[in-house]
Order: structure tokens, then sequence, then C-alpha cells
């Protein structure tokens, strides 16, 4: 996928979850995310919107604190979160291709960075707030779902930061099944996380299914699909693996 499809797709998505949400009703539980309620993920992903925008429209090259959360609710919020999705996929639109700014995972460029990463923060809080409406999920296509994935492990859990360790050497294999080649080996070590995209050496534990499942499951969204071997170093994750805002 290159950065117009990143970006079609932030667009999409982030329309569709505010559907979801208006259908739901701002006090609706989020189901996926339990501590929630659409109110708390309307705050929480238009304000990482905001946050995004400004990175590029001011061209901070260091970190920039996020907004805070509005004092918002009902229709008011769903109007407030519109808004800022739209100014968000505006400004990625209208942007110079090498604007220069801060962003936190490799990339071709800062530009590329954020609109990939605010596609997979949309895509994911769209599926909260269906979750919370209820009913059949959307789709989410395989390829983008093999690159959240690829981003996850490779640029997320790459970092000092994630906690996903084990003292003992573990090897897990993740494997999206309807995705050619989509398939990376997570060696775990009381260092960070080490991946590298191919089927490489023996595997202490594989979990495989399709990418969207996939997807989903390494943010904690669902249960894992098929997992086989050592069934702990799967559980491992879920218990070490959630990436937080703070």
């Amino acid at each position: 996928m290159d950065t117009a499809d990143f970006l079609q797709t932030l667009d999409r998505e982030g329309r569709l979850l505010a559907a979801a949400a208006a259908a739901a009703g701002t006090d609706a539980k989020v189901p996926t995310c339990p501590e929630w309620q659409v109110s708390d993920l309307l705050r929480h992903t238009g304000m990482v919107h905001r946050w995004a925008a400004a990175f590029v429209a001011e061209g901070h090259t260091s970190y920039h604190p996020d907004g805070g959360l509005p004092d918002l609710d009902g229709a008011e919020l769903l109007a407030w979160f519109r808004e800022g999705h739209r100014y968000l996929v505006d400004t990625f639109a209208s942007a110079s291709p090498d604007v220069e700014c801060w962003h936190f995972l490799p990339a071709p460029s800062p530009l590329a960075f954020w609109v990939r990463r605010q596609a997979h923060e949309t895509a994911v809080h769209r599926v909260d707030a269906e979750s919370a409406r209820g009913g059949a999920p959307g789709e989410i296509a395989p390829g983008f779902a093999a690159d959240g994935v690829d981003e996850l492990l490779c640029g997320f859990h790459s970092r000092a930061k994630s906690r996903v360790r084990s003292e003992e050497p573990r090897v897990l294999r993740m494997r999206a099944t309807d995705v050619d080649g989509a398939v990376w080996t997570v060696r775990l070590s009381p260092e960070p996380p080490v991946t590298v995209r191919e089927a490489t050496g023996e595997a202490d534990c594989e979990v495989a299914g399709p990418a969207a499942q996939l997807y989903l499951s390494l943010w904690n969204r669902v249960p894992f699909p098929s997992v086989t071997g050592d069934a702990s170093v799967a559980a491992l994750w879920r218990e070490k693996s959630a990436v937080t805002w703070s």
C-alpha cells in the first residue's frame, strides 16, 4: 500500500467509526475495550487525530503533547470527532510529501508514517465502535490487515518500551493464511522482541489465521485464531503486549 491508499482508508475508517458511534450512542459500553464507553472512544480517537495532524500542519520536529480530552458528550462530541477527523484527512491530503516533522517509527517519510499510523489507529477504533453498536463488524482488507500486523510487530514491539519479554528465549511465529508471504518470526528474550519477516528456524508457538483476525487479535480485540505448539508463548503476548497512550 502507498500513502494515497492509506489516506483513502483513513478517510473511510473515520466515517465508519462516527456512523457506528452514532448508532450505538455515546453512553454505550465498548465490549472490545471494557473500561470504555463510546464517549471515551470518541474523545480518545478525536484527540489522537488532532495531535497527529498538528505534527504535519505545524511542522513540530520534536515530541509535542496532545491537547487533552474535551468535556463534550452526545451530539456535540460526535460533531467534534467528525470535525477533527476531517481536519486530519485534509491536512494529510494537502501536505507536502517532503514535510519534516517528528515521528516515532521508521518510515519512508514523516508524512508516510503519519498517514499509515492514523489509518491503523482509526481502523482498530472503528472496530471498537462497531462492537458497541452490535451487529456484524465491517470488513478489513487482508492486505491492510497484514500491514497492520507488520507495523505492530516490526514497529511498536521493536522499541525498548515493549513489555513483551521472556526470561527464557522463546520463538513465536505469526502467519496470515490469506496473504502470500505474510509470516513473521518473533524472538522473545529479556530484551525487546526481534522480528523478521520470514519463517526462519523452529518456532515454539505459531498463531495462524486470516490477516484481519490476526491483526485484531494482536491488538487484543478478538481471540487468537489457530494456536499450535506451546500456547503459553501466545498467552505471554496477550498478557504483555498492550500498547498504551501514556
